[in-house]
């Protein structure tokens, strides 16, 4: 199995930036790389929203693997994403 060397939030607030802004996903954008890249930071809370809602398999997908080992995966793709509290 393929192992991504992108954060999953960052993967997923992407997906949700070029989804907005791409002519190839509904955007308005012909050419959308550098849209992508500048936007993808913005998704971040929709990306940790997603995540939220994935921490508790359904049915298939607890039958189909071990759902305490998928809630500790995604709880560590939520902390990657969390930023650090600094406390001055």
């Amino acid at each position: 199995m393929d192992v991504s060397t992108t954060p999953v939030a960052e993967r997923i607030a992407r997906v949700l930036a070029g989804q907005r802004i791409s002519c190839n996903a509904g955007g308005d954008a012909g050419s959308a790389a550098q849209l992508i890249d500048a936007a993808w930071p913005d998704y971040i809370p929709d990306a940790l929203a997603v995540l939220k809602t994935l921490r508790e398999p359904d049915k298939a997908m607890a039958a189909a693997g071990d759902p305490a080992v998928w809630e500790a995966m995604i709880l560590a793709g939520i902390k990657g994403a969390t930023p650090k509290t600094v406390v001055l």
